[in-house]
């Protein structure tokens, strides 16, 4: 049965996200920067408090998914401070400037996560679809035991296809997630036509500009997928 990954920007939603029946929380902050590092503080708040894994997102800033040395270097000191206060995984992902996956970065970080379970996250939407296939390999010898993808599209639905493809590659190897877009009203359809074990989404449905994800979307998400 696929997991629901919920990607939590503020302790409510992650709270919510439990209640609602959700298997992990990816905590990160700044939505409309697509996730940026969370503060130790929120961590701080919900680790006693949620008994579903936490993931925890490491990104210094949401202009890109290059980073120059002393940001590299941040990375690495966030990933042991977190590891420290109890962190179960970690979400991050480095690009280098071809654009591709920077396998020795990432794998000094994978390093420092003493074998907590990594996500390579949306950073590998932003490789072409040429080399997907050849970098998700490069992913899973580097280390990484899941990869959050959109297929390399806007979205999850427009990627489809490509999610399809990197799920038959993976071969069980590596978790790919589909995640962009993923709601209640294309989640049944997306896990027919990709057989992705992971489904990722912020649940958010208020229109008004909330960051907080609502219990009835997350409800309707785990419906769909123990169905």
């Amino acid at each position: 049965m696929p997991l629901l990954e919920i990607a939590c920007f503020n302790v409510d939603s992650a709270l919510i996200a439990q209640d609602a029946g959700a298997d992990r929380v990816e905590l990160c902050k700044d939505q409309e920067l697509r996730g940026t590092t969370p503060l130790l503080s929120t961590f701080k708040s919900l680790k006693d408090t949620l008994s579903i894994p936490i993931y925890v997102m490491i990104r210094p800033h949401g202009r890109d998914f290059k980073y120059n040395d002393v940001e590299y270097r941040d990375m690495g000191r966030d990933i042991e401070t977190f590891k420290r206060n109890g962190a179960r995984g970690f979400v991050f992902g480095i690009l280098n400037e071809q654009g591709t996956v920077d396998g020795e970065r990432c794998r000094d970080l994978l390093l420092k996560a003493e074998g907590r379970p990594c996500t390579f996250h949306r950073a590998f939407d932003e490789i072409i679809e040429h080399d997907m296939l050849e970098q998700l390999e490069l992913l899973m010898e580097v280390g990484f035991r899941a990869v959050l993808t959109s297929g390399g599209r806007t979205n999850a639905v427009e990627g489809k296809g490509m999610i399809k493809s990197l799920v038959a590659a993976a071969k069980g190897r590596i978790d790919v997630i589909a995640g962009g877009g993923v709601r209640s009203s294309n989640l049944g359809s997306l896990r027919q036509e990709t057989n992705a074990p992971v489904f990722h989404s912020s649940a958010i449905v208020d229109v008004r500009g909330s960051e907080t994800a609502s219990k009835t979307e997350i409800m309707l998400l785990k419906q769909l997928l123990n169905e």
